[in-house]
């Protein structure tokens, strides 16, 4: 049987379809502009101290540039994933009992916990939030960070939109990171730094 492609992946022909391979090496490009911001950033301080050691305190500020551009990345990416709240009216409450029914008993224990939903994908697990969603790579140790949201969701509630965009990742997983725009990709250390303590245990969970 043919596999299902996302009409939001068919309709966007020019992007390359993302794959197992492709995001190793994206990965790995992503770590590369890293190294690439930290030698950018503490080679002219080391060099700095080398030539007057009193010049440290100028030499820290210029180093902390630098690991504060990574420091940001990493929270761009936490910040794109957003849990759902609690439900406040009888429509929260039943697109949420909606989105329960798509989750495991372990899933839904998950979600009222942090608010994030988990999906055991090919690709990796995933935690997917109201306007985006959380890959962790096999092993644990890389995140890929991604912002999606529902066309026209604007009136949905938070619950709703996790089942679409949960549901969108079921039918074609490769196609949902094809369309997603990537925010963020590197260690899981990182991001845990960044996410709400709320969302932490799910990140450990799919970590897990």
């Amino acid at each position: 049987m043919e596999a299902s492609v996302l009409a939001e992946a068919a309709a966007m022909p020019w992007r390359r379809r993302a794959s197992d391979r492709s995001l190793t090496r994206e990965g790995r490009i992503w770590t590369l502009w890293s190294v690439g911001v930290v030698v950018t950033f503490g080679l002219p301080a080391g060099l700095l101290i080398s030539i007057e050691p009193l010049a440290a305190p100028v030499s820290a500020i210029f180093l902390g540039h630098g690991l504060a551009v990574l420091h940001l990345q990493a929270r761009r990416g936490a910040r794109g994933v957003k849990p759902i709240g609690n439900a406040t009216d009888d429509a929260e409450r039943t697109a949420l009992g909606l989105l329960g029914d798509l989750l495991s008993h372990e899933g839904r224990a998950l979600l009222a916990e942090t608010g994030l939903a988990l999906e055991r994908g090919m690709l990796g697990a995933w935690l997917v939030g109201r306007e985006g969603a959380i890959l962790v790579r096999a092993g644990g140790h890389r995140v890929h960070c991604f912002c999606v949201r529902v066309g026209e969701g604007a009136d949905l509630p938070p619950a709703d939109r996790v089942a679409h965009l949960l549901l969108a990742l079921r039918e074609d997983e490769e196609g949902f990171a094809t369309v997603a725009n990537r925010n963020f990709s590197g260690a899981t250390w990182r991001l845990r730094h960044q996410l709400a303590k709320r969302a932490r245990p799910a990140l450990d969970r799919a970590r897990a």
